[in-house]
């Protein structure tokens, strides 16, 4: 059945359909993949969630390479599980505009594996991050991880602040040797 007057005005402006998502539906597709795919560790769920040839970045450039494919980024979710085997992931916030998501998570795990030359300690650990999604046509095409790395590696024992303390961190920050 048609509209008609009689039912009410008509609508106006651009047509929505099924390759268009507003801004709840893109925060369900991020809490989905959270939801459905990291913490069950179903990785063979990720097509669900993501675009083909989705392209992830890591928090700060220049650390490491970005994730291109759906292949890599099965990989690293297997990277991350083999880690942290029992990863469970928590929204704090999830925000949206336009095709942009930003979600505020707390993670937890038990270090299982090895971790940036870290091997496994067995310690339980709690992190957390922010990451922006760009989604097209209800799939995740861009990810910008950032998530506080630092605080992590200090839990399995790995301070980066070692090296900056005493006379590498005056030298650092510019100030007189004493």
């Amino acid at each position: 059945m048609f509209p008609t007057e009689a039912a009410g005005p008509a609508l106006t402006g651009p047509a929505v359909g099924p390759w268009r998502m507003g801004i709840e539906e893109n925060k369900d597709v991020v809490r989905g993949l959270v939801t459905e795919c990291i913490n069950p560790y179903r990785p063979d769920l990720l097509e669900r969630f993501v675009g083909d040839d989705v392209r992830a970045h890591p928090g700060t450039p220049g650390t490491a390479p970005d994730t291109d494919g759906i292949g890599q980024l099965q990989d690293a979710v297997h990277r991350i599980r083999g880690t942290f085997p029992d990863l469970h992931i928590e929204f704090e916030q999830v925000i949206g505009e336009g095709d942009l998501v930003a979600a505020r998570w707390t993670a937890t795990g038990t270090h299982s594996g090895p971790l940036a030359g870290v091997p496994a300690t067995g310690r339980a650990v709690r992190w957390s991050g922010t990451d922006v999604y760009r989604l097209v046509e209800g799939r995740i095409v861009e990810w910008w991880r950032n998530d506080d790395a630092v605080w992590l590696l200090h839990q399995v024992g790995r301070d980066l602040a070692d090296d900056a303390t005493g006379a590498r961190r005056r030298t650092l920050a510019g100030e007189p040797r004493p």
